[in-house]
């Protein structure tokens, strides 16, 4: 009112109005990714060297043992790399600890043991967004500091149609659908986690690389094929590092990165041909990721490839804590067996908020759906928990082959606001864009090709 009676004031006496301030610019959200980068911790490992062979190993033999004693006495020297040599090398699972890098030299390979009792006994774990006791992952660290995977070698799990995978099929002897019923009544139910006992006779399958409740953690360098489950999986992890991996494995549930519930995470010049989402941003499913309440955030992804997979970045669908401040830029697609390029899923029984989330300069080749919102996943509307997705830009998106390019698919009550397109091409399509529901969608310089003849 002030502010008006002085213009108005000036106008009767003759003077000019002062001019009105030109509006604030909006803030970069990309100076955000800078400082998430510039503030990431690196594992801090000593300058130490504990090579296995010291311990008794030798190629073609099983060095499980081997690698145990040498990861105890370089942790008990206060840290250092437990160093695998050029060669073949059979395992069981292995359990990190703090200050600890396992190294894995060019040439060096470790295959992990199918025998699923050599995953006993039961850790703390989660699945499929729920906490449990369960098999060990193949590689696992517990409440660890500064703990790391590095070199030029391959982990293999093993996996195949014969061992883990079959897990997965409904209606087989050894099928996990029974036990995952279970364990999602228990989580529903608050059964404490202590109590929630599965493993031998279960069937829910491990994850591959699993780092759980750590701190400062990094995986490069490595291929990693073949896995059980997940590939790797930081859960209520802060300052996790993924560089320059390879991961390829075709299986069910094959995901190649899962940052669950986890913050400050860099993943980077990496490549992803994988059976499910390439990298899948979760934070706990249903009421189990409402009870911990604690988001994937302030993730960046750059400068990765991903061929075959469910998604390329998806966030979703275990997104109960929500997710925030994700930025994705620099990627390359393509594959006709890529099923979408950027996508979000969750739904009414998962809920969560999505928000902040920005991807530029993504070159696609061939995928089915270039950017898909499905709000209608598995259970869709029926639940008390609509999701939110909210304050979202995909810009300089280009895409040469798509099956559909936009589709977003919401129910009355969920929201999907601010969402910004632009900049963007699709040069040509199999079928229209499939927009349901409400959604607040922008659209800005997008070119949208024509479509295929059918």
């Amino acid at each position: 009112m002030l502010r008006l009676a002085a213009a108005a004031l000036a106008l009767l006496l003759g003077a000019a109005a002062p001019p009105s301030p030109p509006p604030a610019a909006e803030p970069d959200p990309w100076l955000r990714a800078q400082e998430i980068v510039a503030g990431l911790q690196a594992p801090r490992i000593p300058d130490r060297e504990c090579r296995i062979t010291a311990y008794g190993a030798r190629p073609e033999v099983d060095v499980g043992d081997a690698i145990a004693r040498a990861i105890a006495d370089c942790h008990g020297q206060g840290g250092g790399r437990v160093v695998i040599p050029a060669g073949a090398y059979d395992t069981g699972p292995i359990h990190l600890k703090s200050r600890i890098a396992l190294h894995l030299e060019r040439g060096a390979t470790l295959r992990f043991d199918r025998n699923p009792k050599r995953y006993l006994p039961l850790v703390v774990s989660r699945w499929e967004g729920v906490e449990l006791m369960n098999y060990s992952p193949l590689v696992y660290a517990l409440d660890q500091e500064d703990v790391a995977i590095t070199g030029e070698g391959t982990l293999d799990g093993q996996a195949g149609e014969e061992h883990w995978w079959p897990w997965k099929r409904d209606g087989v002897p050894h099928s996990q659908r029974p036990a995952r019923d279970r364990l999602l009544d228990m989580a529903e139910r608050g059964v404490p986690v202590s109590e929630r006992v599965f493993g031998e006779g279960s069937y829910l399958r491990p994850s591959f690389v699993q780092f759980y409740r750590c701190k400062r953690v990094a995986v490069e360098g490595v291929t990693l094929r073949d896995a059980p489950m997940w590939v790797i999986h930081p859960v209520l992890s802060q300052h996790v590092t993924v560089r320059r991996v390879t991961i390829l494995s075709h299986g069910p549930n094959s995901d190649g990165c899962n940052p669950e519930s986890s913050s400050d995470v860099l993943i980077e010049d990496s490549l992803f041909d994988t059976g499910d989402d390439c990298i899948a941003l979760k934070s706990g499913r249903n009421a189990d990721g409402r009870r911990l309440a604690t988001p994937v955030e302030r993730v960046v992804v750059r400068g990765c490839r991903m061929k075959a997979g469910h998604g390329g970045v998806t966030l979703g669908s275990e997104i109960s804590g929500g997710a925030r401040d994700v930025f994705a830029e620099r990627l390359l697609m393509s594959s006709p067996d890529l099923e979408r390029g950027i996508r979000f899923k969750t739904n009414a029984r998962r809920g969560g908020v999505i928000e902040h989330v920005y991807v530029r300069d993504v070159e696609i080749g061939e995928v089915g759906n270039a950017i898909d919102v499905d709000l209608f996943y598995e259970e869709g509307p029926d639940g008390p928990f609509p999701p939110t997705i909210r304050d979202v830009t995909i810009e300089r998106l280009g895409v040469r082959k798509a099956q559909r390019g936009l589709v977003l698919r919401a129910f009355p009550g969920s929201t999907v606001e601010r969402f910004v397109v632009k900049d963007t091409r699709i040069e040509s399509t199999a079928e229209d864009n499939l927009l349901e529901g409400p959604l607040d969608l922008a659209l800005a310089r997008v070119l949208l090709g024509p479509k295929e003849a059918r």
